[in-house]
């Protein structure tokens, strides 16, 4: 959006108390003291200070980055790189020192939190926040007219309850903060109501219709865009809401705020626990630059808000949104984010899921009276089953046999990742045309190993996480994990907290059921067996219903 004069009346001591606040925590956070000369007028070295922050904030980095770096008495530049924070996340989990930036900036300590819970940190690494946004729901004005508006400004309670033909979106709360957010408001709706378990589970899977991947899907969605069913009402930043009024012949939105709180994007300048001491001192020296009234006020005139929740720009012609300070509030603990984004998964049956799918030569086997071999009819139930998830579940398929991909009987025909992109790209003929390997055997045991560890290295809090083994045989591969070795690693890798069932579906009278049985047991999960390979769409199924079935009052 346009940037607009911030004024320059009385807000300045309130910026200056701000300002100075933020930097004596920063300073006693990083335990720095700042010596006379410490950043002296000549410069024998430049430092190259490497920052991954959020796309919404990443050019305002980047600009303020290259202002500091004009300074003569700098000594460093700084490289900014704009990410989406689940990627970072992810890669902190991963990647090795060197591949990492030095300082990260995502949306909100709730990602912070995430990637240490993934262990992506040893330890509660802390970030300093630039700057903050509420989330707000924001509805067009002929919802907002209908509510009131601009008498009165909408409730959450009003948003939420709106007719049934006006759609609610909201953004991936298992990934996106801003969707995890705003969960806490619609919690904090449903328990004023006469039976807050009802409502919420009837909210959450009012909401999850309108799910996005990403925040900015939302908006592409509202009216007058080309979408099927508009969306009347979106969970998104204050910051975005302002940015999107500001475009011309955009769908304008007027924003309806959380009481009590819920938590804002507070951006956390994060220096993380891999950065060596040298840039260590210079990603203070650039936080110092951050937080200056200067760089304050620059992100105010953008469209955020203070640290502190406080508005720094002249709103009051502004009928869409709100000037008055949002307090901050405590972020939520792990527990509590989790516990309920296990409800959400459990209202919407969001999920991440591995398939682990059989292509040893059995699989060519002729099956009687279908003109069709087990492979053909296995494929076929599997990209059927693809669209019985929701579109924002994350879904990945490896094929194993023995010696598939040089000496690993596995090999990763779908990487991980959400089914509505999967099915757009042709997904399901994919999984149609895959083949028996002639000749090839069944590496089970290793297959479902690897597999398995991986989908507990990448769980996720708030969808259910599953590993399916689709097979017709039995594990072939003497040169791998014994039985014994296989069911004491899965016992090893088991955690009450972050359930992961392996659910095994095996087809034929080759399937060794005991031992599938005693696979998917070791994990919490069930097997379905059927000696007759064209039962295998209806035993799949009768899986597929068992793992994506809510917690409460579920009958698969």
């Amino acid at each position: 959006m346009g940037r607009h004069s911030s004024g320059r009346g009385g807000a300045r001591p309130a910026v200056l108390a701000v300002v100075g606040a933020v930097v004596v925590g920063l300073l006693a956070w990083l335990g720095v003291a700042v010596v006379p000369g410490w950043f002296g007028p000549t410069c024998d070295r430049t430092t190259e200070l490497a920052v991954t922050a959020a796309p919404d904030i990443a050019p305002l980095v980047d600009e303020l980055g290259k202002r500091a770096a004009a300074d003569p008495q700098a000594c460093y530049r700084v490289v900014v790189t704009a990410q989406d924070s689940v990627a970072v996340a992810e890669s902190l989990a991963v990647s090795a020192s060197g591949t990492l930036p030095d300082v990260w900036i995502p949306e909100s300590t709730l990602s912070l939190d995430r990637a240490r819970a993934n262990g992506g940190f040893t330890g509660r690494v802390n970030g300093t926040s630039l700057a903050s946004s509420p989330v707000v729901l924001a509805t067009t004005d002929d919802v907002a007219g209908a509510l009131g508006w601009p008498q009165r400004t909408p409730t959450w309670a009003d948003l939420l309850a709106v007719p049934a033909g006006t759609a609610l979106g909201v953004p991936d709360p298992a990934r996106d903060p801003v969707g995890t957010s705003a969960l806490f408001g619609v919690r904090a709706v449903a328990e004023r109501a006469p039976d807050p378990s009802a409502a919420l589970t009837s909210t959450l899977r009012r909401v999850a219709a309108g799910t996005a991947p990403r925040a900015a899907d939302l908006f592409d969605r509202l009216p007058g865009g080309s979408a099927d069913q508009p969306l009347g009402v979106i969970a998104a930043t204050e910051h975005d809401v302002l940015r999107h009024n500001a475009r011309e012949g955009s769908t304008k939105l007027v924003a309806g705020y959380a009481d009590p709180p819920v938590p804002s994007m507070d951006y956390p300048y994060t220096v993380l626990p891999s950065t060596p001491q040298d840039r260590r001192d210079v990603a203070l020296a650039f936080a110092g630059r951050l937080l200056d009234e200067s760089s304050v006020r620059f992100l105010g005139d953008a469209g955020y808000r203070a640290a502190d929740g406080s508005v720094l720009r002249d709103r009051s012609q502004d009928q869409r949104t709100s000037s008055a300070r949002v307090a901050r509030t405590t972020t939520p603990d792990d527990d509590a984010v989790a516990a309920l984004l296990e409800q959400w998964a459990g209202a919407n049956r969001s999920s991440r899921t591995q398939v682990l799918l059989d292509v040893s030569g059995s699989m060519a086997q002729a099956v009687p009276g279908t003109g069709k071999d087990r492979m053909a009819i296995t494929t076929e139930a599997a990209s059927l089953g693809m669209t019985l998830f929701q579109p924002t579940s994350e879904y990945g398929m490896w094929l194993f046999s023995t010696n598939l991909d040089g000496d690993k009987d596995y090999r990763e025909l779908l990487p991980m990742g959400p089914v509505r992109d999967h099915l757009a790209a042709g997904a399901a003929e994919s999984v149609k045309g895959v083949k028996a390997v002639a000749g090839g055997a069944t590496g089970l045991y290793d297959s479902v190993l690897a597999a398995y560890r991986l989908s507990r290295e990448n769980w996720e809090a708030g969808r259910i996480n599953v590993v399916i083994v689709m097979t017709d045989g039995r594990n072939e591969d003497a040169n791998g994990i014994s039985r014994e070795g296989l069911l004491a690693e899965l016992a090893e890798l088991q955690d009450p907290r972050r359930p992961l069932p392996l659910v095994g579906v095996g087809i034929g009278p080759d399937v060794d059921e005991a031992e599938l049985r005693s696979i998917a047991e070791a994990t919490g999960g069930k097997a379905y067996t059927t000696p007759d390979p064209t039962k295998i769409a209806d035993i799949f199924y009768a899986a597929l219903a068992a793992v994506m079935c809510p917690p409460a009052g579920c009958t698969p």
